[in-house]
């Protein structure tokens, strides 16, 4: 991997994780619907401009169906289901957990896609879903009252990113990732709005939160997504679906300078169960030499 695209990836872990620290600052006053709404209609309107610009075509008439269902599969349910979370537990812990995506891509791909689960997959699959269930049980259980909720909301949202891989494989690999980005935000936005009314504004809208909700949806759904298909364009998938495995270190690193948040030993130990997981998952041996197999 080339220096550059070795930069992309740590940066978008960075992004990826930082995420979840800008969720747990909105969640509280906007309310999780609002929060993961707007998070998705401002990402999809500047991607939308964006594409204007660049003279790139979605082909909205053609492929609308798909757009919308991978928006709400992959943006509208896990966005949600993460903004919820914020409300009841760190968001270092939502960072742990969400790391658990491609172990439920992996279980996914067996079941729908054919591929065969080794014996490596197999214990990378045990050690993981130990580690999640390590810090799912014995940390969120103690923290808040809707810790154990607030776990499994993030779980959930973890294994809807893996069926929305899944989806694409097997019905939309021909769609342009870039569209996929772009459209499916939008669309999950719109889908989310009928909802607002159920879950209104909590407090007081100041320049905090809307720097918050910017880099939310800019940094952290916008160029995100960019700096993402940029990088499986030049390393391929593969190696770009080990952002999940860098985001806990950033997501540890940015609850403690940012939210004050405290790690524990479950935690770590919880995070580097699921990390030697996904290393036995995506990793496979060939020749005497490691390479990553391919991510659903």
């Amino acid at each position: 991997m080339k220096t550059n695209d070795l930069l992309r990836l740590l940066l978008l872990a960075a992004i990826w994780s930082g995420s979840f620290v800008f969720m747990k600052v909105l969640a509280p006053v906007l309310g999780p619907v609002v929060t993961a709404s707007l998070r998705l209609l401002i990402a999809g309107v500047v991607l939308s401009v964006y594409f204007r610009v660049i003279k790139f075509d979605v082909n909205w008439k053609e492929h609308w169906k798909h757009y919308v269902l991978i928006g709400v599969v992959n943006s509208s349910v896990p966005f949600l289901f993460y903004a919820f979370a914020a409300l009841h537990i760190p968001a270092s812990l939502s960072v742990i957990l969400n790391s658990s995506t491609p172990l439920f891509a992996a279980i996914f791909a067996a079941i729908w896609l054919n591929d065969k689960l080794t014996p490596i997959k197999i214990l990378g699959l045990v050690l993981g879903i130990t580690g999640v269930g390590f810090v799912a049980i014995k940390e969120a259980i103690t923290i808040s009252e809707f810790g154990m909720i607030a776990a499994f909301a993030c779980l959930t949202a973890a294994m809807c990113y893996g069926i929305a891989g899944i989806y694409i494989k097997k019905y939309a690999s021909f769609l342009k990732p870039l569209a996929v980005a772009g459209a499916s935000q939008l669309a999950a936005g719109v889908a989310l709005l009928p909802f607002i009314a159920l879950s209104p504004v909590k407090g007081e809208i100041n320049i905090t939160i809307v720097l918050n909700m910017l880099a939310l949806s800019l940094l952290c759904s916008g160029l995100a997504y960019i700096l993402y298909f940029r990088l499986i364009a030049n390393v391929g998938p593969a190696k770009a679906a080990t952002v999940p495995m860098i985001m806990p270190a950033f997501g540890l690193v940015w609850g403690v300078i940012f939210l004050n948040e405290k790690i524990t030993s479950q935690m770590i130990l919880g995070c580097a169960l699921i990390v030697t997981g996904l290393i036995l998952v995506l990793f496979k041996r060939n020749s005497g030499t490691s390479k990553p197999s391919h991510r659903p």
